[in-house]
């Protein structure tokens, strides 16, 4: 495509080639988009994401000399002067880290057999600044990690402290969005409009200190609010 002063920059990093060859196409196609590199390794990945500056990266977890989440980590991570905007792409099936992916600082997560308009979202989702994580995404978390994300050890988890900044209205959004509602599904759910809602999310993001959505659900998961089946509004 020919390049536009606006268009979202995108670096595929993905070792197979079907797949990567199908980002490729589909994300090219799109008029506000153009794609910059493309990475079958996560030495690769740093390298080029380092030397290209684009908008938003696409991962695959599963890469060979370096995975994913450790590239995640290093462009990403609290240690990256300027954290790159990262869409993990993924498949639950085979991969068993995800949440270590959440934590490096990854801003998004998609299943591989995701539909090409759902890819197109959320390449522009991550590129407007924005978390997305994908409900489906968010179900599989909660199933295969709970443990991990919420240790059954500690009775009140430490975490469950910084909650006492938010109001009960701001709880009851926080939950929705560890369960991976969207804003239009919250506002939905708790009978309020879009922009009501999008100020809550604001709001929570500023009192606990946080980077986005992303961020907020491991939050919610560690302490004790998410995954817990009772809606606890500590």
């Amino acid at each position: 495509m020919s390049a536009s002063a606006t268009a979202i920059r995108v670096l595929i990093c993905e070792d197979q080639a079907l797949v990567r060859a199908g980002f490729v196409t589909i994300l090219s196609a799109q008029p506000d988009m153009e794609v910059v590199g493309e990475v079958t390794d996560g030495r690769a990945a740093v390298r080029s994401a380092e030397e290209l500056k684009p908008d938003v990266i696409v991962m695959d977890i599963r890469m060979p000399l370096l995975d994913g989440i450790e590239a995640t980590r290093h462009l990403a991570g609290p240690a990256s002067r300027s954290p790159a905007r990262i869409l993990i792409v993924t498949n639950f099936n085979v991969d068993a880290y995800v949440y270590e992916a959440l934590r490096a600082g990854a801003s998004g997560f998609l299943l591989k057999d995701a539909a090409p308009p759902e890819l197109i979202n959320a390449v522009r989702t991550v590129a407007r600044g924005e978390a997305l994580l994908a409900p489906a995404v968010t179900r599989a978390l909660i199933g295969r990690h709970a443990e991990r994300l919420r240790p059954a050890a500690a009775p009140v988890p430490p975490e469950r402290e910084r909650l006492k900044a938010l109001t009960r209205r701001e709880h009851e959004v926080l939950l929705l969005i560890s369960e991976g509602l969207s804003n239009a599904e919250i506002a939905t759910t708790l009978v309020l409009s879009p922009e009501t809602v999008k100020t809550y999310v604001s709001r929570i993001l500023t009192k606990l200190d946080l980077r986005d959505r992303v961020q907020a659900v491991v939050l919610a998961y560690r302490a004790g609010l998410a995954g817990s089946g009772n809606g606890d509004r500590a």
